[in-house]
C-alpha cells in the first residue's frame, strides 16, 4: 500500500456576521478545506501556506496556537490503495476575495452551522467539529 502525507488548514475570516470560514468545491463535487502534498524538505506549516497562496491566492495567514490535527483515509488511484494522512491547522485571513486556482471549481465562505452542514467527507465534519470547542 502507498502511503501519502499531506497538510491543510480550516480557515477563517472575522466579518459582520462573526467568524465565516472557507470552503473549496473539488473538481469531483466535493467541499473540503484547503490542502496539498507536502514537498521534500517543506515542513507541514510551509505546505499550508504554500498550498493556501496557490489554491485561493491569500497571503495573510495566521496560524491559531493549539490547534492541530490529523484525518487518515484510504482511496484508490490507478488500481492501487493509497493511505493518506492529512495534518490539518487551523488558520485566520483578513482577505475576503479568494482567486481560485484551476483545481478547484469554486469557493465559499459559510458561517461555522453552515459550514458543517455543506462539508461532503465525514472526516471533515469531524475535524471541523473540534474547531468549535476552541
Amino acid at each position: 500500500m502507498l502511503e501519502e502525507r499531506s497538510a491543510g488548514s480550516v480557515i477563517y475570516r472575522e466579518s459582520s456576521k462573526g467568524k465565516m470560514y472557507l470552503l473549496l468545491n473539488y473538481p469531483s463535487g466535493h467541499w473540503d478545506f484547503v490542502k496539498g502534498n507536502i514537498e521534500e524538505g517543506e515542513t507541514f506549516k510551509q505546505t499550508v501556506l504554500r498550498e493556501i497562496r496557490e489554491e485561493t491566492g491569500i497571503t495573510d495567514i495566521t496560524f491559531v496556537e493549539g490547534f492541530e490535527d490529523k484525518v487518515e483515509y484510504h482511496y484508490q488511484r490507478d488500481g492501487q490503495v493509497i493511505h493518506k494522512e492529512v495534518v490539518f491547522f487551523l488558520s485566520n485571513t483578513k482577505t475576503d476575495e479568494v482567486i481560485l486556482s484551476y483545481e478547484h471549481r469554486d469557493y465559499t465562505w459559510l458561517s461555522f452551522d453552515d459550514a458543517l452542514a455543506k462539508l461532503t467527507y465525514k472526516t471533515a465534519q469531524k475535524l471541523f467539529k473540534k474547531i468549535k470547542d476552541l
